[in-house]
């Protein structure tokens, strides 16, 4: 069993069955579907709340969806650890602050890659809160309770990502 889990790539077929069990279980548990694009605007409501608590109770959003540490802030939490154990355990771990393929297309200048990854951050911020949730919300959950509007979503967020990898890196990988 450790020998598996010190691999450097697993099955994708086991992951995604992983993954399944995983969205049951979120429902069984929780009754709620697995995602995690709204801990990070809670976050930024817990930000802005310690910056002026008056006007953060006074948003709209905010009044629906209370700024917390709460069960989708830990699956953040959860994500960064597991990712760490992961890649310690298969002997991968490294920290890179421009990765190999962004370098090839963009040159090595990290305030480049702060800046692409700033902005691509906030734009995948806001077609998070914009489509009503983020891939795993959509594409795992939603999908699984056969949501039309999940399956729209998440069939844009693989055309979208296509286009885009098409314009930054070229059109060759296809």
């Amino acid at each position: 069993m450790i020998a598996w889990l010190m691999m450097a790539s697993w099955s994708p077929y086991i992951v995604g069955a992983g993954i399944g069990v995983l969205t049951w279980l979120t429902f069984l548990l929780s009754d709620r579907p697995l995602g995690c694009s709204t801990a990070y605007a809670k976050t930024a409501g817990m930000v802005e709340s310690a910056i002026s608590r008056k006007n953060t109770e006074a948003m709209p959003y905010y009044r629906k969806v209370p700024p917390a540490i709460d069960w989708q802030w830990m699956i953040i939490i959860g994500i960064l650890i597991g990712a760490f154990l992961s890649a310690s355990l298969s002997g991968s771990f490294t920290v890179l602050v421009v990765p190999p393929v962004f370098a090839a297309v963009f040159g090595t200048d990290p305030g480049v890659r702060l800046l692409t990854a700033l902005l691509g951050g906030i734009l995948m911020g806001m077609g998070a809160r914009w489509a009503g949730g983020c891939t795993s919300g959509h594409g795992i959950s939603g999908t699984l309770q056969l949501s039309l509007a999940s399956w729209v979503a998440a069939g844009c967020f693989f055309i979208g990502g296509i286009l885009v990898a098409g314009l930054m890196y070229g059109f060759a990988f296809l």
